[in-house]
């Protein structure tokens, strides 16, 4: 079974490359502008004779970049910005997005080359151990209309713009009405609000101390909700359908 997809960069423009490269555990692939040298020909002068070789493993792959002066950029284009730099000379350097992004600087250009590892290794059983569950690490209940704020805020970076800023509290409104049809600015800060405490981000009012608000709070919420999976594409059906009468 095949473990990473290999999507090159567009040929033109505005044009997809058609090709895709798939690799078994341990198979590699070469990729630069000389032909006799790579699986994989970028013909762009920025882009060095042998730029970079990925190679897959069982569940994910590794970077190396072969060229003499260029940085280069993997992104995770599901993520809150999450991104990783892969120096000049650097060999055998371990990527852990599942859906990834290389950029290449080139001579003026970005050139992405898009990496998908979709093999997933799984625990068989947990042995059915004794004692008390461990307890969650964030409690979220995705009926209520807090949730839906979080998804609204989470929405532009899992549409897959990575570097997508928070929306305005307005925009969120906006985005909410149609499942709730009396959001307003008001209600929907209070939701930021409360999911900053909630998730922890500032102290309860009980127990704040006098100073300067959080700056920065919708960015949080953000970062804090797609690191740890608590907003998956998937919910993002919550915006569009009905919030229940429980919901805040």
């Amino acid at each position: 079974m095949y473990s990473i997809i290999v999507v090159p960069p567009p040929t033109t423009g505005d044009e997809r490359h058609s090709t895709q490269f798939r690799l078994a555990p341990c198979e590699r692939l070469a990729f630069g502008r000389s032909a006799p040298d790579n699986d994989l020909v970028i013909a762009h002068d920025g882009v060095s004779r042998r730029a970079g070789e990925i190679t897959a493993h069982g569940a994910f792959w590794i970077l190396s970049n072969l060229s003499a002066r260029h940085t280069y950029v993997v992104e995770n284009p599901e993520g809150a910005g999450e991104h990783m730099k892969v120096a000049p000379g650097r060999l055998d350097a371990p990527v852990p997005f599942e859906f990834s992004r290389i950029v290449l600087p080139a001579a003026g250009d970005l050139l992405p080359i898009e990496v998908w590892a979709p093999r997933h290794d799984y625990l068989c059983g947990t042995g059915g151990t004794d004692g008390e569950p461990t307890a969650p690490a964030f409690s979220v209940d995705r009926s209520k209309r807090y949730f839906a704020v979080l998804a609204a805020l989470c929405e532009p970076r899992l549409r897959g713009d990575p570097h997508a800023a928070p929306p305005t509290v307005d925009q969120v409104v906006e985005r909410l009405r149609p499942a709730w049809p009396a959001a307003s600015r008001t209600s929907v800060q209070w939701n930021i609000d409360y999911l900053a405490v909630k998730l922890r981000l500032k102290p309860g009012p009980e127990t704040a101390e006098t100073g300067p608000r959080l700056n920065g709070k919708k960015e949080s919420l953000v970062s804090l909700a797609l690191r740890f999976d608590l907003v998956r594409e998937d919910d993002l059906t919550v915006l569009a359908g009905r919030p229940s009468r429980a919901s805040r």
